[in-house]
Formats: structure tokens, C-alpha cells, sequence
């Protein structure tokens, strides 16, 4: 007859089995994600090459300029003038460093330029007095930069250029 210690070694040996079953069955679903992966990162990266492919071909110089003499009755394009490319000094600056204006001392020229009303409140922080309002509106009243004109830019005639990299 079979001893109890008997039943225990078949009941543990029972249970590794089942548990090593186990392992080895998410082993495999893991596997077979992993190369289920794989396959869709070669497809996407084949799909960027073909993409890629295609506009390098869409954008040949000799296919745009066709497009060009084909449609310039409708489309009505021109050139691209010299004059029309911004350098990248003439650009606004971003809303985060345009300096706030002080709205209740700024006046507006006729000229559309905003003129601070900061002279008084220097002159009152240069003397001594206590007052705080006139140096915070003395930091707020700083004017705001305005684009330079094409016309009175330096180096109006040279163009900076550069290329997209990935």
C-alpha cells in the first residue's frame, strides 16, 4: 500500500508540473507577442521607407515645376520674391517674453507706438521717495520690441537657409 509520504511526493510532484506548465505556456504567449511586435515595427518601418520613397519622388524639381506650367492659368502662381523671406531675428518674439504694459500709465501715439509714462516714476525712485507703485510701473512701462522693416534690416541681402533633418 502506499504511504502517506508517498500521496505528498505525488501531490508536489503533481503541482510542479501544473506550475511549470504554467510558466512555460505564458513563456510562449510572451514569444509569440514579442515576434507579433516585431513583425508590425517592420511594417511601420517599411511603411516609413515607402512613404519616404513617395515624396521624394512627389517633390522632384522637374515633376513640380510640370505641375507648375500645367495649372499656372488657375493657380496664378509667382515667384517667391526675395523680399518675402523673413530672417529669423525678424521674427516676433513669443508671447511669454513680450513684457506686460502697465495700462493705466501707457499712452498710445498716433503712430500706433506705445509711449510709457515712466519718466515721472524714475525720477520719484531717484529721489528717495517711499513710494512702490512708481518702481513697478517702471518695470512694467518697458516698451515693446517691434519687428524691424525689410528695408532697414542689416544684411537685407543675405538669406539664411537650412535643412530639415530627422
Amino acid at each position: 500500500m502506499l504511504k502517506t509520504f508517498d500521496l505528498v511526493l505525488i501531490g508536489v510532484m503533481t503541482a510542479t508540473a501544473a506550475v511549470t506548465y504554467t510558466i512555460k505556456h505564458r513563456a510562449e504567449l510572451k514569444v509569440e507577442e514579442v515576434h507579433r511586435l516585431e513583425a508590425e515595427i517592420k511594417l511601420e518601418k517599411d511603411t516609413i521607407d515607402l512613404l519616404k520613397a513617395d515624396w521624394a519622388l512627389q517633390s522632384q524639381p522637374n515633376r513640380l515645376e510640370r505641375l507648375v506650367k500645367a495649372y499656372n492659368e488657375e493657380l496664378k502662381l509667382q515667384p517667391t520674391e526675395s523680399t518675402a523671406l523673413v530672417h529669423a531675428k525678424e521674427l516676433p518674439m513669443l508671447k511669454s517674453e513680450v513684457p506686460v504694459p502697465d495700462v493705466t500709465e501707457a499712452k498710445v501715439s498716433p503712430k500706433g507706438a506705445t509711449v510709457a509714462n515712466a519718466k515721472s516714476a524714475t525720477v520719484a525712485s531717484a529721489k528717495g521717495a517711499p513710494d512702490t507703485k512708481g518702481a513697478q510701473a517702471t518695470a512694467k512701462a518697458q516698451p515693446i520690441p517691434v519687428p524691424a522693416p525689410r528695408g532697414e534690416a542689416e544684411d537685407a541681402d543675405q538669406i539664411e537657409t537650412g535643412s530639415v533633418e530627422e
